[in-house]
């Protein structure tokens, strides 16, 4: 299917209330630019670099997501134009985004990414890490951070029992802090999992190679 029936037929199955972000890694600019076309306005990246590239070819409008690991000492380069970072795992890349977007005089939306798979390699903050940073947050510190919600990436695997245990594990956590303070996102679900998420309460999902298809372009 091209990229316009693959982008039509998800939008086609998600619900109103699900936000959509358009993971664009690794893709080209005229690729991305052709979903934006298409009414795409929420793209995700996984690497500043790359998104730093990209970046100034694009509308201005599109509101950027930053999804994949951050270090601290990359904070700097897109704090003017990041719209969302949704893959904060510690209180020190939370105190990093703070500081860099008081320097802009911005208020930088993140999401905190907790650890909910059964894989080592996934990054994120264990859930009681996860409960006390906001809890900070609730208290008044990073004035110049708004924590919008809470972002998981289950494990990768075809037991779509363990998927939704993980998933409804995050749901639940959400569901306690929001008792704290309103948050409005909870982002889990991915190209091959996202109908899973949905399920279990997910309102934004990072779907990528199910728009895009596997890259394969020869540039």
């Amino acid at each position: 299917m091209s990229i316009k029936e693959n982008y039509s037929n998800i939008k086609k199955h998600l619900p109103e209330n699900v936000q959509l972000v358009a993971v664009s890694k690794t893709h080209p600019v005229s690729v991305i630019q052709e979903v934006y076309d298409l009414g795409q306005k929420v793209f995700g990246e996984n690497k500043v670099q790359e998104l730093m590239e990209k970046y100034p070819l694009l509308p201005k409008d599109i509101q950027w997501h930053l999804i994949g690991h951050l270090q601290t000492n990359k904070v700097k380069y897109i704090t003017e134009f990041i719209d969302t970072i949704q893959s904060v795992d510690s209180e020190k890349l939370l105190l990093e985004v703070n500081k860099e977007a008081g320097k802009h005089q911005r208020k930088i939306k993140v999401l905190l990414q907790v650890k909910i798979a059964a894989e080592e390699s996934k990054f994120g903050l264990e859930i009681s890490e996860a409960k006390d940073l906001y809890q900070k947050y609730v208290n008044g510190s990073f004035p110049h951070i708004d924590i919008t919600g809470l972002m998981g990436m289950a494990t990768f695997t075809d037991n779509r029992d363990q998927i939704k245990k993980e998933f409804l594990n995050l749901k639940k956590v959400f569901d306690e802090l929001n008792q704290l303070k309103e948050i409005n996102t909870l982002s889990m679900g991915m190209s091959d999992d996202f109908p899973i998420a949905i399920e279990c309460g997910a309102n934004s999902v990072r779907v990528g190679s199910a728009i895009f298809g596997r890259r394969d372009y020869s540039n």
